[in-house]
């Protein structure tokens, strides 16, 4: 017994207590730790920035992108209606050149007859009422549409 008191008071044997008992320490502080840890690491961390910096420096450029791309599908757009519209004016210009087009046009629009030909105008008669009864103020003699504008303009004050 005396050597184990001895050895029990010994440096070696102390170092090697304190060094176990220090390791047993780190031991359970690494696998709290680890239990404590979440899966976020350094480099999964630095990676997320880097995807996040990149998404927000892309996304005003593609944003850009995308309406220009849409401004142009309409200036296309209203292009190709152009030609259509230069292509009707061309064609119209190009009848109006011809004779009897044009006098067809001036018959039709401005009521013209050739020398001979007798031009009868056909009126509505329910649009001749109605515009007969639009008119109103005709109908009544001039003294009373005076005193219908003096009465008019006395009840616009009020």
């Amino acid at each position: 017994m005396a050597v184990k008191d001895r050895d029990r008071f010994s440096t070696a044997t102390r170092l090697r207590l304190l060094g176990e008992q220090t390791a047993a320490r780190v031991y359970r502080s690494q696998t709290r730790r680890q239990a404590r840890r979440s899966r976020l690491t350094g480099r999964a961390a630095l990676l997320a920035l880097v995807v996040c910096t990149l998404v927000v420096a892309l996304a005003y450029p593609m944003r850009q992108y995308v309406s220009q791309r849409a401004q142009i599908s309409d200036l296309e757009r209203q292009q190709q209606q152009e030609r259509q519209r230069v292509e009707q004016l061309r064609d119209l210009k190009a009848r109006w050149q011809d004779d009897a087009y044009a006098q067809q046009q001036i018959r039709q629009r401005l009521h013209y007859v050739m020398p001979g030909e007798t031009g009868y105008v056909v009126i509505d008669p329910d649009a001749a009422k109605q515009s007969r009864a639009d008119r109103g103020a005709a109908d009544r003699p001039w003294y009373a549409n005076v005193w219908y504008g003096v009465d008019k303009s006395d009840a616009s004050d009020q």
